[in-house]
């Protein structure tokens, strides 16, 4: 998400429709690529409880001109609890984004909701407890509180949707923290929509601060509505009885995200080198899928325990790639470069490295928000504050 925040990478040009989105375009670096403009959004505050996921950051972000030390290694719970007492955590900004953590929402796991078994650190905890991994949007809503910025963004699996509910409780705890924040009602999104070559949906929370919108018509709900704060589309099936050509875009497939990437023996990358070497458990067993080339990819998890799916199977595995099976090439799980490309990251995004082995890389980039679905909320919500910031 801070990726596609502050904008200045690459994408395929299949990914932005430039019918809708010409502006976004800075250049066309190589053939089939675009590089989307710098946003004007810069990240000053940055935390994860991952070590990993802190070495991924300070390589890609400290080159770009972050400065190391914005990025606080940690829970969010414990910064939260030292800026109550020294006020000197948090620093101002325009926007909160982030994403809490989503294990306990997730359709694939247990979904024991705010009644998480694990704690703010990961650890089993003997009773309930406000600090459960389930409750850490209230950490996030402290953090909004205390920063007070003109707008939040909060991401979560879209699981959380379909748990009674669940969406009710923390769009109300949103919107009274601090001043007051006016919400516009949480939204599942399928990235797919967007240009992200893969079949991730995700639900955002998206708040104004309420101070922002009163000179606005009607209610405060009225005034969120009316500002459309949620991108549009911009691609679709074309088999979709609604597709128009002349505007949208058809769905970019995992054959176009892997364009260009050679065979990891073959490969400089060492993001692109490294692959799980885990068997083939059998049919119907999470993982033990093939990539289907001509449609959007799999939602790529974090939780992959190496079972993470297969580029190709064997014909005896039920593979469908026949015409890579002939030239002989060998039945493989995805790469960490091909999980990154099904997620957006640009090629010199660096994911495998000193301290961070494959498994780790794997992790980080399934946790990941898409960065061009980022971007397009990040240009939405920068067009919207530009504006409310002048009283339009």
């Amino acid at each position: 998400m801070d990726l596609g925040f502050e904008g200045d990478f690459d994408v395929l040009l299949k990914s932005v429709n430039k019918v809708v989105h010409s502006d976004w375009i800075e250049s066309e670096p190589r053939n089939g690529w675009v590089h989307l403009k710098k946003l004007p959004f810069k990240i000053v505050f940055a935390n994860d409880i991952s070590k990993h996921a802190m070495a991924v950051w300070k390589s890609n972000f400290v080159p770009r001109g972050s400065d190391p030390d914005s990025y606080q290694l940690g829970s969010i719970v414990d910064f939260v609890k030292e800026h109550k007492v020294n006020g000197n955590v948090f620093p101002k900004a325009d926007v909160v984004i982030g994403g809490f953590p989503c294990c306990d929402f997730s359709l694939s796991g247990k979904r024991l909701g705010f009644n998480s078994d694990k704690g703010h650190d990961g650890v089993r905890l003997a009773g309930s407890s406000e600090e459960n991994r389930g409750r850490l949007y209230t950490w996030m809503r402290e953090v909004v509180g205390m920063v007070n910025p003109l707008a939040f963004v909060a991401e979560n699996v879209d699981g959380l949707a379909s748990m009674a509910g669940v969406k009710d409780i923390i769009e109300r705890d949103f919107s009274s923290v601090g001043a007051g924040y006016a919400l516009a009602e949480a939204t599942v999104f399928h990235t797919f929509r967007y240009g992200v070559p893969q079949t991730r949906s995700r639900i955002i929370f998206i708040g104004f601060r309420k101070d922002l919108l009163c000179g606005k018509p009607g209610s405060l709900a009225k005034a969120v509505m009316d500002i459309k704060p949620h991108p549009e589309p911009t691609h679709v099936d074309p088999d979709h009885a609604h597709f128009d050509e002349m505007s949208q875009l058809p769905l970019v497939t995992a054959r176009d995200a892997f364009t260009g990437l050679v065979e990891p023996e073959m490969s400089r990358d060492l993001s692109q080198k490294h692959l799980s070497k885990a068997n083939w458990y059998g049919k119907g067993l999470q993982g033990n899928s093939e990539v289907a080339l001509d449609k959007p990819g799999p939602t790529i998890r974090a939780e992959h325990h190496g079972n993470i799916e297969f580029r190709r199977l064997s014909e005896e595995h039920g593979g469908n790639n026949l015409d890579e099976l002939k030239m002989g090439l060998p039945e493989r799980r995805l790469t960490v470069r091909e999980c990154a490309r099904l997620q957006t990251f640009p090629d010199n995004f660096k994911l495998v490295q000193m301290g961070v082995g494959g498994d780790q890389a794997y992790k980080v980039v399934g946790n990941a928000v898409p960065p061009l679905f980022a971007y397009h909320l990040a240009s939405r919500l920068a067009e919207i504050l530009a504006r409310l910031k002048h009283g339009v």
